[in-house]
C-alpha cells in the first residue's frame, strides 16, 4: 500500500465510479481481507474476468504507443462498436484503462502501475 490512510485508499463502491486497483487491500498472504475490501477487489476481478474485457487490456497494451481508439478495437475482437464501448467502460470504471475523447472518437490506454497493482494483491510473497 502507498502512503496515506487506509480508508483514502479504498475503492469506491459507488456504482459508476472509478476504482483504483490495488487500493483496497494489501496482498492476500499479509492479512484478512475485511468484507469491503473482498467486496472491493471482486468488483475489480470481475471487471477483468470476461474474455472480451481481458483481451481488450491485451490489445491496448500491446499496441504501439500503449493506447487504441475505439475504432480499432471493434474488428480484433469481432464485436460491434456498442459491445466494445461497453467493455471498454467497464475497465475505465475499475480503473484499468483512462479514456480520453479526440474529436469524435475516444481513445484508450492503460491507467500506469494498475495491472501491477492487482498482481501485488494476489502474490504469495508478502514484502515487508
Amino acid at each position: 500500500m502507498s502512503s496515506g490512510s487506509r480508508e483514502d485508499e479504498r475503492m469506491s463502491t459507488s456504482p459508476g465510479t472509478t476504482t483504483r486497483a490495488s487500493s483496497c487491500c494489501a496482498p492476500l498472504v499479509r492479512a484478512p481481507l475485511a468484507a469491503q475490501e473482498a467486496a472491493d477487489l471482486a468488483r475489480l476481478l470481475k471487471a477483468i474476468a470476461d474474455p472480451a474485457r481481458l483481451r481488450l487490456l491485451s490489445l491496448v497494451a500491446s499496441r504501439d504507443g500503449g493506447e487504441a481508439c475505439v475504432c480499432d478495437l471493434t474488428e480484433p475482437l469481432g464485436l460491434s462498436q456498442p459491445t466494445v464501448s461497453h467493455h471498454l467502460k467497464t475497465l475505465v470504471d475499475a480503473g484499468l484503462l483512462q479514456r480520453e475523447k479526440r474529436g469524435i472518437w475516444a481513445y484508450y490506454s492503460l491507467v500506469p502501475g494498475a495491472l501491477d497493482e492487482v498482481a501485488q494483491v494476489l502474490t504469495t510473497t508478502a514484502h515487508g
